[in-house]
């Protein structure tokens, strides 16, 4: 059987041509997920062609929206030349693979968007590491899809085992690179619980500033410690918690935190 292959990327010069889908479950749902969609797909840097909103009471275990609205999304998919689908639910497997097939372009969920961002703005050490580790999770369930020699058998010097496939090779890789990576935060965190309880020793109080994102939490710290962190009209500009130490008026010192924002339906290997 011959598995989909995936098309080329399609792009303007303001990014990559998009598609978006948006799945609500009632028809009084507020405004503001849409608006925070939208937001998220334009951090990622797509250029968003239309934006089709669907409403289901019940998923379809192929499509998610059922073939008619599947068949209506692959017609504006088509006249808009887009190569690109972003869809606003999580999609099992299947139905991303369904869903490709039909569309002849790529699919992306909310978590692969998400991810996507994640990957693009981590910047120090432990951030990036989380993002790949999260990467290669969401991953790990979906390397059945979009390759088609994962089930041939062919060379793969010092890799293969015997009698493995191309997808059992990948599978396994994947596997051994994320118990690396886990091993190499759980290093990381320990270094960090140890500075933890340095600051719990000398009696140093944290505050945290926490929030939405987007909200300013970045502009207040800079405001209060001139650290300089970096900072965007931007979802996800912060990705890296920064810890800074402030005087404070009456004596004494505090450890100021920039933390990363909130967002709704946050990938759970985030």
């Amino acid at each position: 059987m011959e598995l989909f292959e995936r098309p080329g990327v399609k792009t303007t010069g303001e990014g990559e041509k998009a598609v978006l889908l948006h799945v609500r479950t009632r028809t009084d749902e507020s405004p503001e997920a849409l608006d925070e969609f939208v937001e998220l797909v334009r951090s990622a840097g797509a250029a968003i062609e239309s934006v089709l909103v669907v409403t289901r009471t019940q998923f379809d275990a192929r499509t998610l929206i059922g073939k008619g609205k599947a068949e209506e999304l692959k017609t504006e998919v088509e006249a808009l030349e887009a190569g690109l689908v972003i869809v606003n639910h999580d999609l099992s497997p299947s139905q991303e693979r369904n869903l490709e097939k039909l569309l002849g372009c790529r699919v992306l969920d909310r978590a692969g968007l998400i991810l996507d961002i994640f990957a693009q703005r981590a910047r120090s050490h432990e951030g990036k590491l989380q993002v790949e580790l999260a990467q290669l999770q969401h991953l790990s369930t979906r390397l059945v899809r979009g390759w088609t020699h994962l089930e041939r058998q062919k060379g793969g010097i010092g890799l293969r085992g015997p009698g493995e496939t191309q997808l059992e090779t990948d599978r396994r890789l994947v596997a051994v690179r994320i118990n690396q990576l886990k091993r190499r935060l759980e290093k990381v965190r320990s270094q960090r619980q140890e500075g933890r309880k340095g600051r719990q020793r000398a009696e140093v109080p944290t505050v945290a500033l926490v929030g939405y994102t987007n909200a300013g939490k970045s502009t207040l710290f800079n405001r209060l410690t001139e650290a300089g962190v970096y900072v965007a009209d931007q979802l996800f500009a912060t990705l890296d918690p920064t810890l800074r130490r402030v005087g404070l008026p009456q004596g004494g010192a505090m450890v100021l935190a920039d933390t990363v924002g909130f967002v709704a339906d946050l990938p759970h290997e985030l």
